[in-house]
């Protein structure tokens, strides 16, 4: 499903044994590609794309109006433009995954021994571009809302931050397209904080909700863009089962670690800025719900995967799993947009 290129049949592998190209083992290029053993190529073809297109159709119609039905019956002001909005900031936060993804996840692979020496293609340049023009996005939108030209939004707080998002992620894509990568952590950690400070402009302790963002969007971000560069990779490498089960098994100690950063940063963030007496009647309580549950959905698919991968030595069952576990880990980033969209819940929770 998240495939990356077919590996170069020019390109030795470090192996054992040779097997020929032409008749690859049933156990290792079949099964981790996603299909059974006795599928034929024509379903196994058309089977991925279109779970894949299924699976994106969703996603924009949760974000055009997830907002509208979230905040249905609540009391709550409606947002101009919110489904846009939430659009703009899945482009956004998807951006910051696949860069932050591509920067940590090689870290991942270089210690794996018996690896082969291919690389899946960067998608960096383009996702931070993607990122940019969501930004930019942003500012037209928050102009023509506002009734104000593009210059004067610039020195608002929110047009000042996006512009600020925006230039960010241009250098970040300048970097990634340079012969130091590397160099685009600090411009994309001047996005995170940009962001953060962007999605809270509460009176309340604003920034303490900003520090718990700056976490919590970093560990997310790791994690779903780790996992899609490490699920492009064991395809790549799927003629490979050992060195395979060995990324899996590397990346998946750290997705611990992330899983504890977000456990603890989003239960922190929740008691701060949702009141209990609101948890069912505002939009930002029922999209923390849904997100709740589909972080429930990812929590068993990771444990799942992970139980595979010690128990078989051939990746394929786990590498179902784990593609599963992002196409969900993808759902999440929608409603995480929702969220930064949302009304704020203190008001209505204070109402008379």
């Amino acid at each position: 499903m998240f495939s990356g290129p077919p590996a170069d049949p020019a390109t030795p592998t470090m192996q054992a044994s040779s097997v020929p190209s032409a008749v690859p083992p049933v156990g290792e290029m079949g099964d981790i590609s996603g299909g059974a053993s006795g599928a034929t190529p024509a379903r196994r073809s058309w089977a991925a794309p279109l779970l894949l297109g299924a699976a994106g159709i969703l996603a924009l119609l949760i974000a055009l109006f997830g907002p509208g039905l979230m905040a249905r019956g609540t009391g709550e002001l409606r947002i101009p433009g919110a489904g846009l909005t939430t659009v703009l900031r899945t482009v956004l936060f998807a951006a910051l995954a696949l860069h932050l993804g591509e920067l940590v996840a090689p870290q991942l692979i270089r210690p794996v021994r018996g690896r082969p020496r291919t690389a899946v293609r960067s998608w960096a340049v383009l996702a931070s571009l993607a990122g940019a023009a969501a930004a930019a996005g942003q500012i037209v939108r928050l102009a023509a809302v506002s009734g104000l030209g593009i210059t004067e939004t610039y020195g608002t707080r929110e047009g000042g931050l996006l512009l600020l998002i925006a230039n960010g992620l241009v250098v970040a894509a300048l970097c990634a397209a340079s012969r130091r990568p590397a160099l685009a952590l600090a411009p994309l950690a001047v996005v995170i904080g940009a962001e953060a400070l962007r999605a809270h402009p509460e009176a309340y302790s604003p920034e303490f909700g900003a520090a718990l963002t700056v976490v919590h969007l970093t560990a997310a971000s790791l994690w779903t863009g780790g996992l899609l560069y490490v699920l492009r990779t064991m395809w790549l490498w799927r003629g490979s089962p050992v060195a395979a089960r060995a990324l899996l098994g590397r990346y998946a100690r750290l997705a611990i670690w992330l899983y504890v950063a977000l456990a603890a940063t989003g239960t922190a963030s929740t008691l701060r800025r949702l009141p209990l007496d609101v948890v069912f009647t505002s939009a930002y309580g029922r999209t923390l719900l849904l997100k709740l549950a589909l972080m429930a959905v990812v929590s068993v698919l990771a444990l799942a995967a992970r139980r595979r991968m010690l128990r078989d030595t051939d990746p394929a069952v786990a590498h179902r799993l784990a593609r599963r576990e992002q196409v969900v880990l993808g759902l999440v980033v929608v409603v995480s947009a929702i969220l930064t969209v949302v009304p704020d819940p203190h008001w209505i929770s204070l109402r008379p």
